[in-house]
């Protein structure tokens, strides 16, 4: 079932004209972002704020998840002149804190892991000092492959949970919680100065303790962020939405979050994953 969407997910609409000047210097330079691939709720806010949540390694994912919108079929090449573009954009923007993302590529042999090395680096060489965040996919659990994006020195290493374990086999087939869980684990085992972030969408069917099992899961492995949000259906042909978590219910989950020790946690219906990212550096 889809519930009926309450008022609190209603977004009004602002002022356009940044949106379309962000847009057309993606179009210019060839770039996606899983704002519009996603249908995120907040491409208007985001695009308004000039930033943007950039999807490299194309548009098509090598796995089924029920719940994302981005295209499957038959994966495109790697496009190496893709870093250049992304600093490009970053460059254009002015950005001080960018997120860079990417489909799932499970049919490359390091999943994707040195192109997104090599779009951080052509960052760090521009001029203006910009944060960078990695929401990266689990790499089939190569240790190898997240050694590589981790030597690339990210400000902050993102890999969502994105559901209790319970949920994993209707929600995220493709996926293993366990795995997830580990490779957060990994990365701070790695390089203990490096921040680790995660996410979990609500509304899927989840209870509040298996909730709170994955936060404090989150936490006994180290990790630092924390989003929740509310999951929403972005076609009838996708994973229902089975309940919408009211706001009250999502401060509790902050307050929760906070006890637990995360150092920052954003918590809220229409928080994504990349959602003010920049606010945990300010």
């Amino acid at each position: 079932m889809n519930a009926r969407k309450p008022s609190w997910l209603k977004i009004k609409l602002k002022d356009a004209s940044k949106l379309i000047e962000v847009k057309k210097m993606l179009d210019r330079l060839s770039l996606h972002t899983v704002c519009e691939e996603a249908n995120c709720p907040n491409v208007i806010e985001c695009f308004g704020r000039k930033t943007a949540t950039f999807m490299i390694l194309g548009r098509i994912c090598t796995r089924n998840c029920t719940f994302c919108n981005v295209g499957k079929g038959e994966v495109e090449e790697v496009d190496f002149e893709e870093p250049y573009r992304v600093a490009s954009a970053v460059q254009e923007l002015n950005l001080k804190h960018v997120v860079i993302t990417s489909v799932t590529r499970d049919d490359l042999s390091d999943g994707g892991a040195d192109h997104f090395v090599r779009v951080i680096e052509k960052i760090r060489e521009l001029e203006n000092k910009v944060t960078i965040e990695v929401l990266i996919p689990d790499f089939q659990g190569d240790g190898d492959a997240l050694l590589k994006v981790i030597k690339g020195r990210p400000d902050i290493l993102n890999h969502n949970i994105e559901t209790v374990p319970r949920l994993y086999s209707s929600v995220r087939p493709q996926a293993n919680y366990l795995r997830s869980l580990k490779l957060l684990e990994n990365a701070k085992q790695i390089d203990d100065a490096i921040y680790t972030k995660s996410g979990i969408m609500l509304g899927l069917g989840e209870k509040e303790e298996e909730v709170v099992n994955v936060m404090k899961d989150l936490r006994n492995i180290g990790c630092d962020v924390l989003t929740i949000g509310q999951y929403l259906a972005p076609s009838k042909n996708h994973h229902p939405v089975i309940e919408y978590i009211e706001p009250v219910i999502f401060e509790k989950y902050k307050e929760i979050g906070y006890e637990l020790g995360f150092k920052y946690v954003a918590s809220g219906p229409l928080v994504r994953s990349s959602y003010h990212a920049d606010e945990f550096f300010t």
